[in-house]
């Protein structure tokens, strides 16, 4: 029985090896698709974390406000800070026309007075908040001004990016009257009080009672945050090992059209030790697959100034969710081979088959960013239970116990997928 075995296990070698073509489709078309989507992708990444949206800045102020907008934006990821372009200072014309070109998709211009004038609103809300005799005669007489900072914005801008540009400038304004309001109404009080000692000017940044700590709460998002590489790079390589479904059924399909099934089937050896055969060359492949594609991660991608594949803590569990998934996408290809007919009809039922479990199972756009209707279906796709598990030891630091139950699915995929297929078998030898 072993050398029957290994003499199935040396048919499909041989005949996997003659086919060169074949072969380079299989290792480089998904080397190729790592490359390519990872680099169309990684924009839209940097979209969904909110980081890098180049800004063209303007202070004619030269005072409070646009010092402290200026400060605020260098200090923030959401922007890459500009406020030159070709080494000469920007202007607010220069701003309108760069954005116009689509040099910038954002840009920023605080106007001349702008600080004055604020101090001038700030107050006159003293005025009407302290209407007492005793206010100073100099802050009656102040009249409500307006402060208009122009924004100039690529028309091709998502709409979530000026959401974030504007509420980072409305914090920013805001901090800054609070802290004019704050002094003023100190100095009107100092004046009401004259034995009152001064308020610091100090004060106000040491009195921020409520502090913020971001973190991720959703179990769609892990402690790793998201980009183009760590949801590529497992992706694809679980959509390479997939994709075998076309030459391992197109195989099956024509040892049926040039009969050699039949002499096959003629020797005194079951039908499990001739699949066997099968399955373990083309989970070799896989495992051969998968190894190529984290190099791409680990050091093809780097090099094009895209980040490493951070791979989690637990080798043993990458390991075991690797060789489930080959199982898996091997089972499938033998399902299909022995359905299939015709060579045609293995090509169009695998490649649309797994076309259409990948783009629901999150292999094309992330499951987290699906709607909620879509994350529902993604749960039958087989693609979505290794994906899950790439998720969980890539982007969760999880461990062998995390990935338990994606493994456990992908097993159990690959024994139905091998019944129907024994099932299948039977019923044509039959007939």
């Amino acid at each position: 029985m072993f050398k029957k075995l290994l003499a199935a296990i040396k048919k499909e070698a041989l005949i996997l090896l003659r086919d060169r073509v074949g072969l380079a489709i299989l290792f480089l078309m998904p080397m190729i698709l790592i490359f390519v989507m990872t680099l169309i992708q990684d924009s839209a990444f940097k979209t969904l974390n909110e980081k890098g949206i180049p800004v063209l800045f303007v202070d004619d102020d030269k005072d409070s406000l646009g010092v402290d907008i200026e400060r605020g934006l260098r200090k923030s990821e959401l922007c890459s800070f500009h406020d030159s372009i070709n080494g000469k200072p920007a202007t607010a014309d220069i701003v309108k026309q760069a954005v116009a070109d689509g040099k910038f998709l954002v840009g920023i211009v605080v106007p001349k007075g702008a600080t004055k004038a604020i101090k001038k609103n700030v107050a006159w809300l003293v005025q009407q908040t302290l209407s007492v005799d005793s206010v100073s005669e100099k802050s009656k007489h102040l009249k409500f001004d307006s402060v208009e900072i122009a924004i100039y914005i690529d028309p091709i801008t998502k709409k979530s990016f000026i959401n974030s540009v504007t509420s980072s400038l409305h914090e920013f304004i805001s901090n800054i009257k609070t802290k004019i309001m704050f002094r003023s109404f100190s100095s009107e009080l100092d004046a009401l009080i004259p034995d009152k000692k001064p308020t610091p000017d100090n004060v106000f940044g040491q009195t921020q009672i409520i502090k913020y700590k971001e973190e991720y709460a959703s179990k769609s998002i892990g402690e790793i945050v998201p980009n183009a590489v760590q949801h590529n790079v497992p992706a694809w390589t679980i959509f390479a090992m997939f994709f075998i479904v076309l030459p391992l059924a197109g195989s099956m399909v024509k040892e049926k059209n040039e009969g050699s099934i039949f002499r096959l089937h003629t020797m005194p050896s079951s039908f499990l030790i001739l699949i066997n055969g099968k399955i373990i060359v083309y989970v070799f492949v896989c495992l051969i697959q998968f190894v190529l594609m984290l190099s791409v991660g680990l050091v093809f991608l780097p090099m094009l100034g895209l980040p490493t594949l951070i791979m989690g803590q637990s080798l043993a569990g990458i390991i075991i969710i690797t060789i489930a998934t080959s199982f898996a996408a091997t089972g499938y290809g033998v399902m299909v081979g022995t359905i299939a007919t015709t060579e045609q009809q293995g090509a169009i039922v695998g490649s649309l088959s797994i076309l259409l479990l990948s783009a629901i199972g999150g292999v094309w756009v992330p499951t987290y960013v699906m709607p909620e209707v879509m994350r529902n279906i993604s749960v039958v796709s087989p693609l979505n239970w290794s994906l899950e598990g790439f998720y969980d030891l890539f982007l969760r630091n999880g461990t062998v116990s995390t990935i338990i139950p994606q493994a456990i699915k992908l097993i159990v995929f690959f024994f139905i997928t091998m019944a129907v297929a024994s099932f299948v078998n039977r019923m044509k030898r039959k007939i």
